[in-house]
């Protein structure tokens, strides 16, 4: 039975609350002080029961669903692995947004995921976010997700003008691959399974780029920038949710993630 938007918390409702979904839920409520409103509880659980259908759950090693939780505090706290840091404590309240997610100021402001890159496989990583707005970008890149600077072999995922229409990806690998497409809200990731290739998935298509995978480096990804002290380039996207870790089918996620996000806002009073 696939997952449905329906409410686990009323007695002889489908699907019965998934454990993982259950404690993720318990600590946001814990962090927020307040319990959430029940259909965001059931959109939680649907995209966390969808996921398992999919096959693709065991995948995500770090993930925040920035969106649904009352407080900044609570959206801050993961739905898999380890709590990202606020770095420096720059976002302030003012910044999140329960329906639509969290917004960078193109300057300062940036997550640290405390997940290394090379905490996955060499040929099995993912890196994706979804943003409620991609946010501005010109000839100075704006770097939505990213574990290196300019040349170090890991993944970033920047927007820019400069190289053909705005989307330039590492997965890792040293040289970066220009992508000929408008980067558009919604998922936007790079996930590699093989040696040979990777594929980068926007505006619901995902393109298969040929570039030979390297080891990548011993590199926290950040969220909102990438790890670069000479070009940080720092993103104003909105960003509603984020995930790393092992090979899996970014078109599968992209559904899950999207009906996540749209039921999360219908829920929101």
């Amino acid at each position: 039975m696939s997952a449905r938007l329906v409410n686990p918390f009323v007695a002889g409702s489908i699907p019965a609350i998934d454990p993982d979904a259950a404690d993720y839920i318990k600590r946001v409520e814990s962090v927020d002080g307040e319990g959430l409103e029940l259909l965001v509880k059931a959109a939680i659980n649907v995209f966390v029961v969808g996921c398992k259908e999919d096959g693709i759950w065991s995948a995500i090693k770090a993930s925040c669903i920035l969106a649904g939780a009352r407080t900044l505090n609570g959206a801050l706290v993961p739905l898999v692995g380890t709590a990202p840091t606020n770095a420096g404590g720059l976002f302030l309240p003012a910044d999140y947004n329960r329906e639509t997610g969290l917004v960078g100021d193109r300057a300062t402001k940036y997550l640290d995921t405390n997940r290394l890159n090379n905490a996955d496989p060499q040929d099995s990583n993912h890196n994706a976010i979804w943003a409620s707005n991609v946010g501005t970008y010109d000839s100075t890149a704006s770097a939505i997700i990213g574990s290196e600077g300019v040349g170090d072999t890991g993944t970033n995922i920047i927007l820019h003008v400069s190289t053909q229409n705005g989307v330039f990806v590492r997965n890792r690998n040293s040289s970066g691959s220009p992508i000929n497409a408008v980067p558009v809200a919604g998922l936007i990731g790079a996930n590699r399974s093989s040696s040979s290739q990777f594929v980068v998935r926007n505006n619901g298509t995902s393109i298969v780029i040929s570039t030979a995978s390297q080891a990548p480096e011993a590199k926290s990804v950040f969220v909102f920038r990438r790890q670069s002290a000479t070009f940080p380039s720092h993103a104003n996207a909105r960003i509603a949710f984020y995930s790393i870790g092992e090979s899996l089918d970014l078109a599968l996620l992209d559904s899950r993630v999207s009906t996540l996000i749209t039921s999360i806002g219908a829920a929101i009073p």
